[in-house]
């Protein structure tokens, strides 16, 4: 595993930002312009912005966005275990749960990753029984 930074430090979360955006660029052949990252408790969310291929673009300005969303999900599918590699090299711990979705206007992709629980959680967590 990778050096691990203590949650919440700048390195660690533009760590995985930066890591998920160059697996992006090397499947993809065209990156997000911004990758913004947050970390709470057991829980890692990376928004990566401005990463649509020109041929992905051209099927959403033409109204077609399902057939983009269908192959970026096959495309997470094959990469779910590069992309909890990057996580888990940052955080030196398990990743339980990888899920993925795009927005297509503006142009958004979001990972969010379920960690292992710690032993000791992080103070600000808050947790309710919701009744149904």
């Amino acid at each position: 595993m990778a050096d691990t930074q203590e949650p919440g430090e700048a390195r660690y979360l533009a760590g995985i930002g930066r890591g998920l955006a160059e697996l992006h660029t090397e499947h993809y052949g065209k990156g997000p312009t911004k990758a913004r990252t947050y970390s709470l408790n057991d829980t890692v969310i990376c928004i990566l912005e401005g990463g649509f291929t020109t041929v992905e673009r051209t099927l959403i300005d033409d109204g077609n966005s399902e057939a983009v969303h269908e192959i970026r999900r096959s495309f997470q599918s094959t990469m779910e275990k590069p992309f909890k590699d990057v996580v888990e090299g940052s955080t030196g711990r398990r990743v339980l749960a990888y899920m993925s979705q795009i927005h297509t206007n503006p142009d958004l992709a979001v990972e969010l990753f379920v960690l292992e629980p710690q032993e000791t959680p992080v103070p600000g967590e808050h947790k309710e029984e919701i009744e149904a």
